[in-house]
């Protein structure tokens, strides 16, 4: 038998314990998704390549109230009251509305008419309409950054598929990214319809969010894809996915994220970490973040990540 050096641990027993903390990690009971009851709510407005963003908008206006409507009667009066707010007194914006379950939103700011730089954001776990309004806050902060510097800019929030629990067995596979990819792809040639000719297309992705971007298949209609706060895409390497587009990443120092272990074993985990020099991302600058931080205003990485949409973007050293 080969002997080992001292302190050596052999690379079977390595994988082992990291695939123990995986699987540890993944049995807790899933929290958000066990408490999370169902909701009554309409089914969702089905709209043909044709409908505007005025017509999708009105009509989601409606099934928004109508759910709010729903929930309040069916005793889920929070719910009804985080329904109410997303409403914004009748002016919400939004290409899609499911208040079923947790539910799926896809909320524009701005005016996508008009707009040559568009940010899409796709959040990570735990992301649903009754916690829509923490991920809004950071889509609401990026716009206002934006148009201070970039009048002709948009934003959209998109919560369009149904994101695991950040303490659940699906939050460690990429079940929920490959269900949702393929949406993020349509969803990304749709919105081309909408725009100006030439306007520029980011995909911002945050935590779990970066494995869905990752599997997107975004051909030309994505310029920037910026993954911050990520455990891992399922790729080696930034030229491994399925996209055409300028491939960002960025962690900020107080990110607990860190920590995760970077492997891929068994269909757990998720491999090599988009920071890492080796996978090939482009490096940019996000501070002190935690790993709920990114766009807070007056942030080191809401200005990157605003760069980056504004078709910048200063990249770092890799030393």
């Amino acid at each position: 038998m080969t002997r080992l050096a001292p302190g050596q641990r052999r690379p079977g027993r390595l994988r082992r314990t990291l695939l123990a903390v995986l699987v540890a990690a993944a049995v807790v009971v899933p929290v958000s998704a066990a408490a999370s009851a169902r909701v009554p709510a309409p089914a969702p407005v089905e709209f043909t390549g044709s409908a505007t963003p005025a017509e999708r908008y009105a009509a989601n206006r409606a099934g928004l109230a109508e759910a709010a409507r729903m929930a309040e009667e069916a005793g889920r009066t929070g719910r009804a009251d985080r329904l109410r707010a997303m409403a914004a007194g009748g002016s919400a914006q939004f290409l899609a509305f499911d208040g079923r379950g947790d539910g799926r939103a896809v909320e524009v700011l701005g005016d996508l008419a008009t707009a040559d730089r568009v940010a899409v954001l796709v959040p990570g776990s735990d992301t649903t309409l009754d916690t829509y309004q923490r991920f809004r806050a950071g889509a609401v902060a990026l716009q206002e950054r934006l148009r201070a510097e970039h009048p002709g800019s948009a934003v959209v929030a998109w919560l369009g598929y149904d994101t695991p629990g950040t303490v659940s067995p699906a939050v460690l596979t990429t079940g929920r990214a490959d269900d949702a990819a393929a949406g993020l792809g349509d969803f990304m040639d749709l919105l081309q319809r909408f725009g100006p000719a030439g306007a520029r297309h980011s995909l911002l992705c945050h935590s779990y969010g970066s494995v869905v971007c990752a599997r997107t298949e975004t051909g030309p209609a994505v310029d920037d894809l910026a993954l911050f706060g990520s455990p891992g895409t399922g790729a080696a390497r930034a030229d491994e996915l399925p996209t055409s587009a300028r491939v960002w990443a960025g962690r900020g120092s107080g990110d607990w994220i860190a920590e995760v272990p970077h492997v891929r074993f068994a269909g757990l985990g998720f491999g090599t970490d988009p920071v890492d020099p080796s996978f090939g991302a482009r490096p940019f600058a996000a501070g002190t973040a935690g790993h709920s931080d990114y766009l807070k205003p007056g942030t080191e990485s809401l200005e990157s990540l605003a760069r980056i949409v504004l078709g910048g973007g200063s990249e770092e050293g890799r030393g």
